[in-house]
């Protein structure tokens, strides 16, 4: 039986769609949106073509928006008082840098500087720590862990009491939703493996799972005989393997491949998510969702 697809592009659109109905709500009764400013610093063409999305999601759902582009020899001092001006400002809630930035700049330090309460990223060390204690304390959940978690539980996959794995230990993905998944309540209470490259007998610890999230980097790192049948696939890979000519536009465009073998593994699975058009449009998503969130805290309705 083929596993039932859990597509990003999907989700994504039932969620912006509440948070769009929360902004209007918010509107007529408090007089104020979600404000979010990015700040990107010189001209790369992937930034770009990311930030150019944010904005357009966050224009979209009725945010505040502050496109705040600078010259890539902008100097760390004065970026550093470009996000203390936004953190004073009321009028936003969220900040986001766009990486990388330019060589001489002390990107740790950068993110540092961002107020805590409007890391809509989620990177910066009170986050992390907030979202280690967990329940009440995690304010904003980094987005692409955040995002892997709605798809689970928006499919209805029980994760109470599951044997979940995570394949990677990046601190974007890897370690927060392993975190994430083993806190108690909704879309949780789950037992918890962390696994990756240097593993002894990956193979075995990936058939124990109940939920595999991989977050690794490889393409096809996991075959389809490492699956436990019925199971739940989250692939968070997305791997440029080559190029082929699109059929709509004539023009070049990337192979994406996940890190799961997608054709096999789509037989054996109970739930996987496509590569691409699975977990990635979740991100922006999920950073639409904390800058609202971010707001609320804000106004005491959270």
């Amino acid at each position: 039986m083929t596993a039932k697809l859990i597509k990003g592009t999907d989700i994504r659109e039932e969620i912006l769609a509440e948070i769009r109905a929360e902004v209007e709500k918010i509107k007529k009764e408090r007089g104020v949106v979600p404000g979010l400013v990015t700040i990107l610093v010189g001209m790369n063409p992937a930034s770009v073509s990311y930030v150019t999305a944010k904005i357009e999601t966050a224009k979209s759902l009725g945010f505040h928006e502050v496109q705040d582009s600078q010259p890539p020899d902008l100097s760390e001092k004065d970026l550093l008082a470009l996000i203390e001006k936004y953190n004073k400002d009321d009028t936003i809630h969220g900040i986001l840098v766009q990486l990388p930035l330019p060589k001489g700049v002390n990107e740790k330090k950068v993110l540092n500087a961002i107020d805590p309460d409007k890391d809509v990223d989620g990177f910066h060390p009170v986050n992390v720590g907030r979202l280690m204690i967990g329940g009440s304390e995690v304010k904003f959940p980094p987005c692409t862990p955040a995002g892997i978690q709605e798809m689970i539980v928006r499919a209805g996959v029980e994760t109470n009491g599951a044997e979940v794995v995570v394949v990677g230990r990046s601190n974007i993905v890897g370690k927060p939703i392993a975190n994430m998944m083993l806190q108690k309540g909704k879309g949780a209470n789950s037992t918890v493996t962390i696994v990756h490259t240097a593993t002894k007998d990956l193979a075995s610890h990936c058939r124990r799972a109940d939920i595999l999230i991989v977050a690794a980097g490889v393409p096809d790192l996991v075959k389809p005989q490492w699956i436990k049948p019925g199971a739940c696939v989250i692939d968070v890979g997305v791997n440029r393997v080559g190029e082929k000519v699109s059929e709509k536009t004539g023009k070049k465009v990337a192979i994406l491949k996940g890190d799961v073998d997608f054709d096999a593994a789509k037989e054996i699975a109970g739930y996987i998510t496509p590569v691409p058009g699975g977990v990635g449009p979740m991100t922006i998503t999920m950073l639409m969702k904390n800058t609202l969130s971010s707001l609320k805290h804000k106004l005491g309705i959270a």
